[in-house]
């Protein structure tokens, strides 16, 4: 196994901008974990029940208040049926099964049956129109689907005629039809009959597994065409769990806080990574209950989106704001001893002497009041899927939550690069993963190459032969550059655009900046392409920009009011003179207009991820943004 290494190979499609190694040498690495991990996720899970059968697996809500636990025997068990149950169906080695689901413990238990049958899961978003969900269904070849309720199955049952070779549909929520619908208590009663007469049927499903065997099919969102299926063999996620516990971060006395997407590639990664590692995960797939749940759950770590991130901040500092007086004195005191602090630690140094006397009560006044609301035990965040601010990132630090930023794509099985707690550089993505090699191109786009990279696109060689290069390089479509090692993403490829000036502005950037100065924006979307100067959309937070409206004269109006009131208005153009400060002339904003809802996940605003659909945003807004050029 090569070591691991940021590095600037000869044979790659384009000539390097650099020809250097940046080696990661200083990082200790058990490569012991990653040359003798599990031959298959089905393996890597009977390893983990196996070995610590009486543990917690996996906690999950009853209820309005209630919070089941279960062992990994006990997942174990309802797997082993439900994948019998899969086998009865007909399914064989490799056959895709469709999983529409919300993340829950009933996605968990599909997923590792779909594996243990030695089958590969097509995963859907439950927030997926009806003719993508087909045409996902349809070009993966699955033969069953698991849906989670009737609002799911309505979507197969009104385009079956376009699925011949889906044989049955299986409902999580609901019960069957008597013919191509059934129950999820009868899948688990069609394995508990077949394990009745064959006890071995499904070990011998998980032996027959090799690496190389299919065992996901993620479709990417097909913001510019049909989707398309990324294949991740067994061997991807086997390879991305033993490398993230070959670096250590993680152990078995940690409680993970799972709310993320499990159809989407972030989600999947860090379920898989407790089959390995052997800690408990918390599974809840209510984004609106986030930060209660941490209260009440107490994780030590959790994985999310920036926006998540965003909102938090925005929140704290919007309560602050409110408060006002010595509160507001006080705990912006607090945050500036805690940066200091924190950029000294990042830069090897040492804090001014009064920093480090008065850091202690710092904490003890504002630190650790916030880390409660957060359940007080939580040791990092992981935040991946889009760009997160940096001073957003300092200000986490500051009061003693770290956030470590990763970064990977769907086609390289999530982890590709992570910042560690121990070497956090704020602003990067961090060094890559062990085994993973990492280069830039000379146009600047950041290449993949490793075991966690697809082995294609589903029925797409002509996609696949364009993504990947002879020797197995992953053209990423990032912009980025290394330095020491870490890499820093600038932005999407074809985001970037050039002004009629000739100038190139790398949209994301900007938005992050900006997020990260004004509380409430949710969205910011910079738009500038053959044009004389940029422009840009608002989309705004409904919960911080309610409360600044109701301390406004504005309590009484609507969310689309509030956007198009000259007071709020006002108030965000503050933020964009803030904003050009901190740009180039070339990259300032000059005008903007505020969008009149929410952007969101259901409008098609967002991915699941709550990552940005910035072409699909750009489209739907294109005559406010024309407008702003008369």
């Amino acid at each position: 196994m090569p070591r691991n290494r940021a590095c600037f190979p000869t044979r790659l499609p384009r000539l390097m901008n650099m020809t250097t190694s940046q080696g990661i040498s200083d990082e200790k690495v058990d490569w012991g974990k990653i040359e003798k991990r599990a031959s298959s996720v089905a393996r890597l899970f009977l390893d983990r029940v196996t070995s610590s059968p009486d543990a917690e697996a996996f906690r999950f809500p009853m209820g309005a208040d209630e919070w089941i636990g279960v062992t990994w025997k006990e997942t174990g068990d309802r797997v082993r049926l439900l994948a019998a149950g899969l086998v009865a169906l007909g399914i064989e080695p490799e056959d895709r099964v469709a999983l529409v689901s919300a993340t829950r413990y009933e996605w968990v238990l599909t997923d590792l049956a779909v594996m243990c049958a030695g089958a590969a899961t097509t995963a859907v978003y439950p927030t997926t129109k009806a003719p993508d969900v087909t045409f996902i269904v349809a070009d993966s070849g699955s033969r069953i689907v698991i849906a989670e309720d009737t609002t799911q199955v309505d979507k197969l049952i009104r385009h079956r005629d376009e699925l011949p070779d889906v044989s049955k549909v299986v409902v999580v929520d609901g019960h069957g039809d008597g013919d191509w619908i059934i129950g999820y208590d009868d899948l688990e009663d069609l394995g508990r009959a077949l394990l009745a007469e064959n006890p071995d049927v499904v070990s011998e499903r998980m032996a027959s597994i090799r690496p190389d065997h299919l065992a996901t099919l993620i479709y990417t969102s097909g913001t510019t065409g049909k989707p398309k299926g990324v294949r991740l063999p067994h061997s991807a996620w086997t390879y991305e769990a033993a490398a993230i516990d070959a670096i250590g971060i993680l152990g078995p006395d940690d409680l993970q806080y799972l709310w993320l997407p499990l159809s989407h590639v972030f989600g999947k990664v860090l379920l898989t990574l407790p089959l390995q590692i052997g800690f408990p995960t918390v599974v809840d797939g209510r984004v609106d209950k986030i930060v209660e749940n941490l209260a009440v759950v107490h994780p030590t770590f959790m994985g999310a989106a920036p926006r998540i991130f965003e909102k938090a901040y925005a929140r704290i500092e919007s309560m602050m704001e409110d408060e006002g007086g010595a509160k507001k004195r006080i705990f912006d005191w607090a945050v500036g001893v805690g940066s200091r602090v924190g950029q000294a630690r990042r830069d090897g140094t040492t804090p001014g002497r009064r920093d480090k006397l008065m850091h202690p009560l710092a904490d003890r006044l504002v630190f650790s009041t916030v880390r409660e609301r957060f359940g007080g035990r939580l040791r990092f965040f992981i935040s991946g899927s889009a760009r997160l601010n940096p001073n957003i990132g300092k200000w986490f630090d500051a009061i003693g939550i770290p956030v470590l930023e990763g970064y990977g794509l769907t086609e390289t099985a999530a982890a590709s690069c992570v910042n560690r707690p121990h070497s956090n550089r704020i602003g990067t993505v961090g060094r890559p993963v062990p085994g993973t090699e990492v280069a830039i191109a000379a146009d600047g786009e950041v290449l993949i190459k490793g075991p966690g990279v697809m082995t294609g696109y589903h029925n797409r060689p002509d996609a696949t032969a364009e993504a990947l290069t002879d020797d197995g390089w992953f053209r990423t479509g990032d912009i980025g550059n290394l330095d020491d090692g870490y890499l820093t993403i600038t932005d999407r490829k074809k985001d970037i655009f050039k002004t009629s000036q000739g100038k190139y502005v790398a949209p994301s950037a900007t938005a992050a900046t900006f997020k990260g100065i004004c509380p409430y924006a949710a969205e910011f979307v910079v738009y500038g392409e053959g044009r004389p100067y940029c422009v840009a959309l608002v989309g705004l937070d409904p919960e911080t920009i309610t409360e600044w409206a109701g301390r406004n004269g504005l309590e009484h109006a609507s969310f689309a009011e509030i956007s198009q009131d000259g007071k709020t208005n006002g108030l965000i153009s503050t933020y964009i003179d803030e904003l050009n400060l901190q740009l180039n002339r070339w990259e300032q904003v000059k005008k903007f207009t505020i969008v009149d809802r929410e952007l969101s996940v259901e409008s098609g605003d967002l991915t699941p991820s709550m990552k940005l659909r910035r072409k699909v945003v750009v489209d739907t807004f294109s005559d406010s943004l024309a407008g702003l050029y008369d």
